[in-house]
């Protein structure tokens, strides 16, 4: 096992170096093509936001851009901002933050195009909406075997393999907090069942109950860490400017603080910044492609927006605690120990068990998202009712069997799986990305000329290597028709976010 082990961990840090290779010129180049989508048009993503879903013809009410940004969250915030945070800083130092921040930015413009697409060629599900990845290789790209297989990835990497991790990190975390040894078969094997059983009950009501419950659960997990957060801050508020000095300078130290070379500091931040705000991997257009938009640009906004909840606010909150307790660096690689000695540290022993449970609500949460994606998946497979009953009960095992497994190969294999995934999602996106541009140029267009942004699928064009196999957007969407926006009487400034990239350079 160890012998296995360490090859996994040998691959693992090759196809990483790969990834980051790819990723971050992706980003820039979507950054330098859309003008900066992800900074230009922030207060347009504020807005989307709080737009409605609408009603289906049955007068049930659809997801709507605020639900998706809720299932999408609720995968992304999870244990990594708490515990991956704490290994960047206690690796690569405080100059970490600094990249981790930077790779957020720039994968802005990444999760604005691959939502975007999600959005664009997401399939009707009954009343609702599924798509993502698999879904615009397949129709997009016309490459059906490599949406299967991107399709199988996901299904298995996040619905499976990671969701063992969550409730691993749940147990851990309640042992801490009751001292009570992880070990012990009964106690793990009791939290782990009322986890999977719990997760079931919400998972087996489909996309419209886990964005029912992830649309409450984010807002008070985030809630309650970042007032917590907030008060660490106010308690050292003298300490903050050279806290934050201390980042910027060490980010671009030939040797850090910890230890590390200017190389490890950034790669060690570019790392977790990408596991943790997921921009490019291919994930968050699972989500992003259940709601109902008028425009499929208002997915790749609210989305986009996602990459800052988690990354600039999330972990910035975990970075502050630890920072402002003057932690050692470079000694060794610390997770959430970091974190919990840190804010106990601050604010007493109270705060462990307050920790307990953030890490409860934030692995939770992430265990409904991810199996949403495996789920958007396998319906890409199959339309089986029975196959996705099956999927169902692997996955509620899973939870269970990670309460009581140690998952160290297992986790580095999904490592190594993820990666895979992504490097195939970036090849689909910048195959895709005239689709991107052009979608971007149409939103604007109206935008500028005080509408209401509205798509029909009539509005693309033809390419030669892309095809328009687009299932919705042909008028019967409540939300994609100026009656819609009439009746609720929305008033649009014109010209909004200036004249800036009004060219046909923004349609590629």
């Amino acid at each position: 096992m160890e012998m296995l082990q360490n090859v996994f961990d040998s691959v693992d840090n090759v196809i990483t170096y790969v990834l980051v290779a790819v990723l971050i010129p992706t980003g820039l180049y979507f950054t330098i093509r859309t003008g900066a989508v992800q900074l230009r048009l922030l207060p347009e993503m504020f807005r989307t936001l709080a737009e409605p879903g609408g009603h289906d013809a049955e007068g049930n009410r659809n997801i709507s851009p605020f639900r998706a940004f809720s299932i999408s969250a609720a995968s992304r915030v999870g244990t990594a901002n708490i515990a991956g945070v704490a290994l960047a800083i206690s690796l690569g130092g405080p100059g970490a933050m600094f990249w981790m921040w930077l790779t957020a930015i720039v994968g802005g413009a990444t999760a604005f195009a691959e939502s975007a697409l999600g959005q664009l060629y997401k399939v009707k599900d009954g009343s609702n909406f599924r798509g993502g990845p698999a879904y615009y290789i397949t129709r997009g790209l016309k490459m059906k075997w490599l949406g299967a297989a991107f399709a199988v990835i996901v299904a298995i990497t996040y619905g499976i393999v990671f969701n063992t991790v969550q409730s691993n990190s749940i147990v851990d975390a309640v042992a801490t907090s009751f001292d009570v040894d992880a070990s012990n078969f009964m106690f793990s094997a009791i939290a782990g069942l009322i986890i999977a059983v719990g997760a079931y009950a919400i998972f087996a009501g489909g996309a419209k109950r886990i964005s029912n419950v992830s649309a409450y659960l984010v807002p008070v997990m985030a809630g309650l860490y970042l007032i917590v957060g907030i008060i660490v801050v106010s308690m050292n508020i003298d300490a903050v400017p050279e806290m934050i000095g201390t980042i910027f300078s060490d980010a671009f130290s030939m040797h850090s603080i910890a230890g590390g070379t200017l190389g490890s500091i950034m790669l060690v931040g570019v790392q977790r910044g990408l596991f943790s705000n997921e921009a490019g991997i291919g994930s968050v257009p699972n989500a992003a492609a259940t709601a109902s938009a008028s425009h499929p640009a208002k997915q790749g906004f609210v989305q986009s927006l996602g990459v800052y909840f988690d990354t600039i606010l999330v972990c910035s909150i975990t970075a502050f605690i630890i920072l402002l307790s003057n932690p050692e660096y470079g000694s060794s690689a610390e997770g959430i120990q970091l974190t919990q000695t840190a804010l106990s540290g601050q604010l007493g022993q109270w705060a462990i068990h307050f920790l307990t449970f953030a890490i409860f609500l934030f692995a939770f949460s992430s265990v409904l998202g991810n199996y949403y994606y495996g789920e958007a998946n396998i319906e890409h497979l199959t339309r089986s009712r029975a196959a996705l009953r099956i999927y169902q009960v692997i996955v509620m095992v899973a939870v269970f069997v990670g309460a009581i497994a140690s998952l160290d190969i297992v986790w580095t294999a999904a490592n190594i799986f993820m990666a895979i995934m992504a490097l195939i999602n970036l090849f689909a996106l910048l195959m895709l990305s005239p689709l991107v541009f052009r979608l971007l140029k149409n939103y604007m267009d109206q935008r500028r000329a005080g509408q209401e942004p509205i798509f029909r699928r009539a509005d693309l064009p033809s390419y030669k290597h892309i095809s328009t196999d687009i299932e919705a957007w042909d008028d019967t969407d409540e939300v994609a028709t100026t009656e819609f926006w009439e009746n609720r009487g929305r008033k649009v400034r014109k010209d909004p976010v200036g004249e800036g990239h009004n060219s046909e350079e923004d349609a590629g």
